[in-house]
């Protein structure tokens, strides 16, 4: 995954649109039902409550330049200011290829637009994460518990094999070596090997250790008992001068002793100490069985809510605070949020002060048109815009912007501490998300999306939001959901693609949520 750094997860064109909502606002206020859908003016399903969406509709379409391809005026979108919105309104209109900076809702025109930019979302009830995103909680975990750093950026650093991988590779291992040996014969070598090491036990160096194989003593019986093995060493490295002893099964690096001891953990958890499916005809069984049953795949709130010891290194917490200068919580961490912004953006974006101060903070990313909603059938958190703090020892560390709609948690900015880097929040922030957004499904059932904004092929900066799977790209034509999978072989040959490969299928002439819609015409 790309570095949030470079690309801010769920972030558009924040400043380019910023002057132009300045030049093209016009005297209308309008309510605009959906793109292409022609003028419906007036309240929509929501006409009734007390705070109906209300926008201004930027007539006409303008070239400007592209934050992503940097073309000076290769970027074209439509866009309306939001004066208020309701969450449902937002939620129609983002299933239509809009998307918000602050109050300012946009669409790019994508067939004219340098980098076609299409809505991605993820499925979080069928995500599972992959060895990149574990690598990254297991990180984040030694961090907090230990204190441990680890050298350089997740994103640049080859993945190690998941478990699965390594059962894999150590049964290919034991195949090449051709070691026919069964456990009840290993196990009376290693018998041997435990009585002649306890002779000399404390005279062997380190570095005699870290070239001996280790083993675990009386392999069968421990496996039936359940006690804990003992490790003890069996062969040892030839002296310099003297031949090998090809009677004596090879030694072993010190990586591949680390996975002996895993798989021989494996055994002891499984209860019945048996080795099924592991034995092939004509074979002897193997030393190295598979993962037991018993011990599935960890979940992705497994690893990220894993019990840290009581002497841990760090404290942390994740806040949920919503975007209100009435909100204590929001109002009381604001100065600490802010100089945060400006830090990130300064150091990671190379902003000039001048362009990062608190008028641009605020307007972007703590003005939100979306109307607070708290029905019974909702979240606990209600649905409206939120900051998502991540609190290290007292102080915050990252913000992730989301808005919660009736149908997902959308993604629009996430900024930390360039101290941190080397945790990858960018990563751990997304992965945050996605569990949230599982968490709020238990009493939400109808919220189960995790929207990431928008994918930009073209960009190799915005491409690693593929990397959250299962996951969809909206046609800009059909405005139907395809798996991205489907998508990827057509955005390699060109930048614009229509993914619904029905011909005969039209797109929706208004928002699908809404099946009922007034219209009235005024001016001010």
């Amino acid at each position: 995954m790309a570095p949030a750094a470079s690309a801010p997860r769920g972030s558009g064109e924040g400043p380019a649109v910023g002057a132009r909502a300045a030049r093209c606002i016009v005297g209308w206020r309008r309510f605009w039902a959906g793109p292409r859908s022609g003028w419906r003016v007036g309240a929509m399903a929501s006409w009734a409550a007390l705070s109906p969406s209300i926008v201004e509709y930027f007539q006409g379409e303008d070239f400007y330049r592209c934050g992503y391809c940097k073309n000076e005026s290769g970027s074209r979108s439509n866009g309306m200011w939001a004066h208020s919105m309701t969450v449902q309104d937002y939620q129609d209109l983002i299933d239509r290829g809009w998307r918000r900076s602050g109050k300012y809702v946009y669409k790019p025109v994508m067939n004219q637009t340098c980098c076609p930019q299409y809505t991605i979302r993820c499925r979080p009830l069928q995500f599972q994460p992959s060895k990149s995103h574990k690598k990254v909680l297991k990180k984040m975990l030694k961090f907090l518990a230990k204190g441990e750093i680890s050298k350089g950026n997740c994103e640049d650093e080859p993945m190690e094999p998941t478990m699965e991988d390594a059962v894999a590779s150590d049964f290919a291992l034991i195949n090449k070596l051709d070691i026919q040996c069964d456990l009840k014969t290993l196990s009376d070598d290693l018998k041997e090997s435990l009585k002649s090491e306890e002779k000399k036990k404390g005279k062997s160096s380190k570095r005699e250790e870290s070239n001996e194989l280790i083993q675990s003593q009386d392999t069968e019986e421990k496996l039936d008992s359940g006690e804990p093995s003992h490790s003890v060493k069996v062969h040892t490295v030839p002296q310099p001068g003297k031949g090998a002893d090809l009677s004596k099964p090879p030694c072993r690096k010190a990586k591949e002793i680390r996975k002996e001891r895993k798989r021989l953990k494996l055994m002891r958890q499984n209860p019945g100490g048996e080795l099924e499916g592991f034995q092939v005809r004509g074979q002897p069984p193997s030393l190295f069985p598979p993962k037991a049953k018993s011990n599935q795949p960890k979940s992705l709130e497994d690893l990220i809510f894993e019990s840290l010891p009581e002497s841990a290194s760090h404290k942390f917490e994740v806040r949920l605070v919503p975007v209100s200068f009435e909100d204590p919580e929001f109002k009381s961490s604001f100065s600490q949020s802010f100089a945060l912004y400006v830090k990130y953006q300064m150091a990671i974006h190379q902003d000039p002060p001048d362009e990062c101060g608190k008028t641009e903070f605020t307007r972007f990313l703590c003005s939100s048109p979306l109307e607070a909603e708290n029905p019974a059938n909702g979240p606990d958190c209600g649905y409206g815009s939120f900051h998502q703090q991540y609190w290290l020892d007292g102080k915050i560390i990252a913000v992730g912007v989301i808005d919660i709609l009736p149908y997902c948690v959308s993604s629009v900015y996430l900024y930390y501490d360039p101290d941190y880097s080397f945790l990858s929040l960018g990563v751990y922030s997304a992965l945050r998300e996605i569990a949230f957004t599982r968490q709020l499904h238990e009493k939400t059932p109808q919220l189960s999306y995790y929207y990431m904004g928008f994918y930009i092929h073209s960009c190799p900066k915005m491409k690693y939001k593929g990397q959250y799977r299962p996951s969809d790209l909206l046609c800009p034509e059909t405005y139907v959901w395809v798996p991205i999978e489907q998508c990827l072989p057509s955005l390699e040959n060109s930048k614009y693609c229509r993914f619904n490969q029905d011909p005969e299928a039209a797109p929706q002439r208004r928002c699908p949520m809404h099946k009922s819609l007034r219209t009235q015409t005024f001016s001010y």
